[in-house]
């Protein structure tokens, strides 16, 4: 019995062995060949709710990729960012979501498909926003709000220690303890907290991961008791304006959260714009020389 045991294993191992190798060794990207056959007219996308998906929505509509059996494939951006380093491993076909500032478009060689229809809209910024009411009820954390500002660059020295594996609350403390100047201007005149509770909600993207979490480093070094909790889009935009949480830094504006700026106007502050020239849109490898506009899908 144990000999037949051990026969049946070998010849399970036998099996398995060549499916999994042709499993992994997938089709290299053909620019001889038109692009949507290579990846079943799909473009990988994140979570349902995020505003690029809308956007994409509108792009498949606007460019008339739905007639052309082009889909959005829902997934996360975890699964998306996953998808994508296989492909850039084996220089494989993909179009994804894509946004900045994100590590990925530091760590793969990827660029943004040209959108001649302007669907995404042009560069944005992402923005503070709080709850009305919390320049009189905390005006230290407003205060702070107001002062709070910084660039792609420096969000990407958070957001590529996470990617490696570093927890956020470490990366965002090694930014603080590299950037002194910087930290205290963003500081100057806040008053202490004293244990005062303050509530942060965020859309859990990288670039908001890294916002979020250094703002909490910052506030706590004031002495406030910060609370941080990651949400869908639409979650979030509402726990401020219902005042279940008292600011977020994760508002993309005017594009990607336009829809939820207007079903909440008036029920929000937009304090300011902490980083200028955010970008979102189609994206895939460099190597696809041949893919560079989003009318491309459907012509190439």
């Amino acid at each position: 019995m144990k000999f037949k045991r051990l026969l049946l294993l070998a010849f399970i191992t036998v099996m398995v062995i060549p499916l999994t190798a042709c499993q992994s060794s997938t089709a290299a990207y053909d620019s001889s060949k038109k692009l949507g056959p290579q990846i079943n007219y799909t473009i990988t996308g994140i979570d349902a709710g995020a505003g690029i998906m809308g956007g994409t929505q509108k792009a498949l509509s606007a460019y008339h990729l739905t007639q052309g059996k082009w889909q959005l494939q829902t997934s996360s951006t975890a699964a998306m960012t996953s998808t994508l380093n296989k492909a850039i491993k084996y220089k494989q076909p993909i179009v994804i979501t894509g946004w900045q500032p994100h590590w990925m478009f530091t760590k793969y060689p990827i660029k943004f498909l040209k959108d001649p229809k302007n669907v995404f809209g042009k560069a944005e910024s992402i923005h503070s926003i709080a709850r009305v009411g919390l320049k009189k009820d905390n005006p230290g954390v407003y205060r702070f709000l107001q002062q709070f500002h910084w660039n792609a660059t420096q969000m990407s020295k958070i957001m590529l220690k996470v990617n490696n594996g570093v927890k956020p609350a470490t990366a965002a403390k090694t930014y603080i303890k590299d950037n002194p100047k910087q930290v205290a201007q963003w500081l100057k005149g806040v008053p202490n907290g004293h244990g005062k509770s303050v509530k942060f909600t965020y859309v859990a993207w990288d670039s908001e991961i890294a916002s979020t979490n250094l703002v909490k480093q910052l506030l706590e070094m004031k002495g406030y008791k910060v609370t941080i909790q990651p949400m869908e889009a639409q979650t979030m935009w509402a726990s401020v304006a219902t005042n279940a949480a008292d600011a977020s830094v994760s508002a993309w504006l005017p594009t990607t959260s336009g829809r939820y700026a207007k079903q909440y106007k008036g029920r929000f502050v937009d304090v300011r714009a902490n980083l200028h020239g955010a970008k979102t849109g189609l994206a895939v490898p460099k190597y696809m020389k041949n893919i560079n506009s989003i009318s491309d899908l459907l012509t190439k």
